[in-house]
């Protein structure tokens, strides 16, 4: 029987000591070492110096084609860029949404002026950017959408609603799809718009969670106004611009997904050590379980960058999947970590580490009254819906991927 062979070539290991040396020259001293913090001040500096070093250096969405800005990466080094940058716990973004989301979006359906007006700000970060999509009745059924726009002038103006947006109350623009064409078919009579965030008419209202976070947000738009050039891929041809934008970052990230979660999966082993419930039967079979799925994590993610690489198109397949089971999996793993601290699981009191663990822990920042393993608990009640609810998911499965029949509609 053929093994697998999960070992690189040559020139892509050449490429990794390259980034490895990179960042042993650019990380403060004693990075990740044992004892390492940074204050909160420290760490605003940090971040702030270290999106130029990252601008120096390319590697901000180094897989760009170089004329925009970009190394022209290939698929395989974006991957060892990625892991590199993971084994090191460094940041590899100036903006998740400028960098991963709309910037691609833009090289592929915007106009050369649109590429010259927002693609140096990206690559800078000087950009903040937010995702305008779901609404209160347009969720998993996003061809719902109710928020319109108007062409008045030189200038569309923009009245609706979009809820469960991340990072609005700090971004300057909004990628939002709007219904341009009120009397075409469902998924058409739609437009992919960037709107300016600063202007009046924009209503950010923060929705706080249980953990005393708030970073999604409710945002309302009152005859919001933006510039008619600002569509991306023509008007009326949202759905599609919309469906390549969900889709982008396949595969340059396969590799390294599953590491967040064996961070954690330590984090909880030592939890169940400290409170000796590593030496309870079943405990120790739920533990077992957990790390047996991360690694089947990491499987899929050879499994999803073998198919990139071989061009075999059935990434998406794949990523339904592979969110499906990360996401309900994470689900278990930190259920698993209240058990192991039984009611102590239900006492607040913040760690103050915030940023220990990511992405979850982001939101026991200090001040909010949970430590890292809840913050995390509770994040992960999101993860199967955002992204593709994991019962979407099961459809895409079902139907592409096992060749089943449709899912019935209502009233068919």
């Amino acid at each position: 029987m053929q093994c697998m062979d999960l070992a690189y070539p040559p020139e892509a290991e050449e490429f990794r000591v390259e980034i490895a040396s990179w960042l042993k020259d650019n990380l403060p001293p004693g990075w990740n070492g044992p004892g390492f913090s940074l204050t909160p001040e420290e760490r605003t500096a940090f971040n702030q110096e270290w999106t130029a070093k990252l601008f120096a250096g390319g590697w901000i969405c180094a897989g760009w084609p170089s004329e925009y800005g970009g190394k022209g990466l290939t698929l395989l080094q974006q991957v060892v860029l990625n892991e590199e940058f993971a084994r090191a716990g460094a940041p590899l973004r100036a903006d998740f949404f400028g960098d991963t989301l709309v910037g691609p979006t833009i090289l592929q359906w915007g106009t050369e002026e649109q590429k010259r007006q927002f693609i140096p700000g990206i690559l800078k970060g000087e950009i903040a950017w937010c995702q305008g999509f779901s609404e209160p009745d347009a969720g998993s059924d996003l061809a719902g959408l109710t928020t319109r726009a108007e062409l008045d002038g030189d200038e569309w103006v923009v009245n609706g609603q979009k809820v469960w947006t991340t990072q609005a109350h700090e971004a300057d623009y909004i990628f939002l799809l709007a219904r341009t064409d009120p009397d075409a078919p469902k998924h058409a009579g739609i437009s992919y718009l960037l709107v300016p965030m600063k202007q009046p008419g924009v209503e950010v209202r923060p929705i706080e969670q249980i953990d005393g976070s708030a970073e999604f947000n409710e945002v309302f738009f009152t005859n919001v106004r933006c510039p008619q050039d600002n569509v991306i891929g023509g008007v009326n041809n949202g759905w599609k611009v919309a469906m390549t934008t969900l889709g982008f970052e396949r595969g340059t990230s396969s590799t390294t997904g599953h590491r967040r979660f064996n961070k954690e999966f330590d984090q909880i082993l030592d939890e169940a050590r400290q409170r000796g419930r590593d030496q309870d039967p079943l405990i120790r079979q739920q533990l077992a379980r957990s790390w047996s799925k991360i690694k089947i994590m990491e499987i899929n993610g050879f499994r999803t960058l073998t198919d990139a690489l071989r061009g075999t198109h059935a990434t998406a397949k794949l990523g339904a999947c592979n969110k499906m089971f990360w996401s309900e999996a994470h689900q278990e793993t930190m259920e698993l970590a209240m058990d192991i601290r039984g009611m102590a699981a239900q006492v607040l009191g913040g760690d103050g580490d915030a940023d220990s663990i990511l992405p979850g822990a982001r939101r026991a920042r200090a001040g909010y009254p949970v430590d890292n393993l809840q913050s995390l608990f509770f994040f992960s009640r999101s993860e199967t819906i955002w992204g593709g609810t994991a019962e979407i998911q099961r459809n895409i499965v079902g139907e592409r991927a096992l060749g089943l029949p449709k899912e019935p509609k209502p009233g068919s």
